[in-house]
């Protein structure tokens, strides 16, 4: 149970930060919510891997991985879409005018 919960902590970490490389532009997000997209990612795609019975290769299961690269990416570009916008100006009336300004 131990090993199986490090692993997924470890592939989750990978998957999240290989998809945080292939997303452009930067990321405001923190190490911990890379590793939880990269965990979401992994266990998803591993079921839908199971589902469409690409699961069970010898070797390396490249379909998996890339089905659970994929997830992870598109969770990602989610995370950063809906957090929280960070934009530049002025607040308050939005006509542009900072403080002290006549309007």
């Amino acid at each position: 149970m131990i090993g199986a919960i490090i692993s997924a902590i470890i592939i989750g970490a990978i998957i999240g930060a290989l998809a945080r490389l292939i997303v452009p532009g930067k990321q405001n997000m923190s190490v911990g919510l890379t590793i939880i997209v990269g965990i979401v990612a992994a266990l998803i795609g591993t079921l839908i891997a199971q589902a469409v019975g690409v699961a069970n290769t010898r070797g390396i299961n490249w379909i998996e991985h890339i089905i659970q690269l994929v997830l992870a990416i598109a969770g990602v570009l989610l995370v950063t879409r809906l957090g929280p916008r960070r934009t530049g100006g002025t607040r308050g009336t939005g006509t542009g005018a900072g403080p002290g300004t006549p309007t």
